[in-house]
């Protein structure tokens, strides 16, 4: 048994795990967002949008995977754990993520209409808070963001 930290999962290699997921949504109609946990160099959560499958309008990726890290982990604090997710967080998840106590949140492409990491509204750095998640942005964007574009303009036909 070595004494060696687990290698670090990365971003790239994560963020392609959450695409699996968000391509995983198509099959039920949901709009393709996936998100991943990630702790201790390991995968302990991968989700992706339910809403239209289960219609809950909670459904979204990244509060099913962290309501799935937070099971595995045996309690909500999210410290020592990563957030990967294809589309920057909306209000809510970005909330969620803030009271998580998630460790550090990884997206994919912008949100300019309801973005709230970054586009919108920055409420993960808001210093008015008292968890401030650090973020990086723009992991394979064009990827992701592919992935939407070809959903919605499939839709509109």
């Amino acid at each position: 048994m070595s004494d060696q930290p687990p290698a670090a999962l990365p971003d790239e290699a994560a963020m392609r795990l959450a695409m699996a997921e968000a391509v995983a949504a198509e099959a039920h109609g949901d709009v393709p967002i996936g998100a991943v946990v990630v702790r201790d160099g390991r995968v302990i959560a991968a989700r992706h949008n339910e809403r239209e499958l289960t219609g809950d309008p909670t459904a979204h990726a990244e509060v099913l995977a962290l309501r799935d890290a937070a099971a595995v982990v045996g309690h909500w604090r999210l410290l020592d754990c990563t957030l990967y997710i294809t589309l920057e967080p909306c209000v809510m998840c970005a909330g969620a993520t803030v009271n998580s106590r998630v460790g550090r949140v990884v997206f994919g492409a912008t949100d300019p209409k309801a973005g709230a990491v970054a586009s919108l509204y920055e409420i993960c750095s808001d210093s008015r808070l008292n968890h401030r998640p650090p973020v990086t942005a723009g992991v394979l964007a064009d990827e992701c963001g592919a992935l939407l574009k070809a959903f919605f303009a499939a839709r509109r036909g």
